[in-house]
């Protein structure tokens, strides 16, 4: 089974990843915050990340993704946003500065979140 890691500040958006994500069988694990969620990609190596951009520090989940990268760390990574539009960021344009695989606009609807999940991990060979 798959493991998925949730790095988000917000409780409400882990636990809903969680509750959605668990019931389609997924292994969820969870992190608050940038170093706690670098700590967990060492501990349980999972096979997607799910990523706020704002937490502790309104780029943290991009400095996140450019330090994985960084690392060689090939994890899948979907961002979650409500700022994508907003700082003008676009998948395929912007890959080096924010270097995910996909992004997600809040509030997310959980079939597009189930869907997003599985394409991704299709693409990864972990599905």
């Amino acid at each position: 089974m798959p493991r998925i890691l949730v790095v988000d500040d917000d409780p409400d958006v882990v636990e809903a990843c969680r509750m959605v994500l668990e019931c389609e069988g997924y292994d969820v694990s969870e992190a608050n915050n940038r170093a706690d969620g670098m700590a967990q990609v060492t501990e349980v190596t999972p096979d997607l990340i799910i990523l706020d951009v704002m937490m502790d520090q309104p780029d943290d989940g991009i400095v996140m993704a450019q330090q994985l990268r960084y690392e060689k760390n090939a994890t899948p990574i979907l961002m979650l946003t409500s700022v994508s539009k907003v700082i003008g960021l676009e998948l395929g344009q912007d890959d080096e500065v924010v270097p995910v695989d996909a992004f997600c606009e809040k509030p997310l609807e959980p079939a597009t979140l189930v869907r997003k999940v599985a394409e991704l991990l299709a693409r990864g060979g972990a599905a």
